[in-house]
């Protein structure tokens, strides 16, 4: 996946939690900086680059999913929310917020370490640069398949490792529709209504990228009873 030691910055306000998934994951061979807080995480952001952010939901002052929306306006570094609730809507606002993929606690430790690696081989990997480029066009934007790397002119389109995970998918097999369950199951997620749903919530998402009118989709268009297609230029 990656020569270095993913670096991981954790944030929750139970210092019990937060020393007890830090020696965790340092076990499993991370690097791992802890936060306290989001404040103190966001000191820490300003000044360090991480392979993922780890996230708890409920903390005191701002909440995680608050934060969430403050590092995707600047960054595609994946997150993971921790959240104690259960509710499938509180769920799918973190998803929407930008966050990667949540986990509801409590949790096993080793769930938790699935799901990390998990979102951290959806990354794109460097790739050789004179390599000839496989590209789609999508009106304004044309995706870079092997670099897995939108382009809007000469500006970068930010994918999250998620999204740009969709994108490999759908780029497979352009014009093809591929089936909400099997979206969930190439992702490496558990199936299941929820899950579903939380794959929508991560098209809509990117429908906002891609589209002109994300509510009238021509590029990534809902086949009916089929699942998702992507139809490029």
């Amino acid at each position: 996946m990656m020569d270095m030691q993913p670096h991981l910055l954790i944030v929750d306000d139970d210092e019990r939690i937060r020393g007890l998934l830090q020696k965790f994951l340092m076990r499993n061979g991370f690097l791992v900086t802890a936060a306290r807080d989001a404040a103190h995480a966001r000191r820490i952001l300003s000044g360090l680059d991480f392979d993922m952010v780890v996230l708890d939901v409920m903390m005191p002052g701002e909440d995680g999913v608050s934060l969430t929306r403050t590092i995707r306006e600047t960054s595609t570094t994946p997150i993971m929310l921790l959240t104690a609730k259960g509710e499938t809507e509180d769920r799918i606002e973190g998803l929407e917020a930008g966050a990667d993929d949540y986990l509801s606690k409590p949790f096993e430790p080793k769930e938790l370490l699935l799901r990390i690696n998990a979102i951290l081989r959806r990354m794109p990997e460097n790739t050789d640069a004179d390599a000839t480029p496989k590209v789609l066009k999508l009106g304004p934007n044309r995706y870079d398949i092997e670099r897995g790397e939108m382009w809007r002119g000469e500006d970068l389109v930010r994918l999250t490792a998620t999204e740009n995970q969709l994108m490999k998918l759908f780029a497979a097999t352009p014009g093809e529709p591929i089936s909400r369950s099997k979206l969930v199951e190439d992702l490496g997620r558990d199936h299941g209504q929820a899950q579903e749903r939380a794959v929508d919530v991560q098209i809509t998402r990117l429908r906002r990228k891609i589209e002109t009118d994300p509510k009238q989709p021509r590029y990534l268009q809902t086949v009916r009873g089929a699942g998702y297609m992507l139809a490029p230029d």
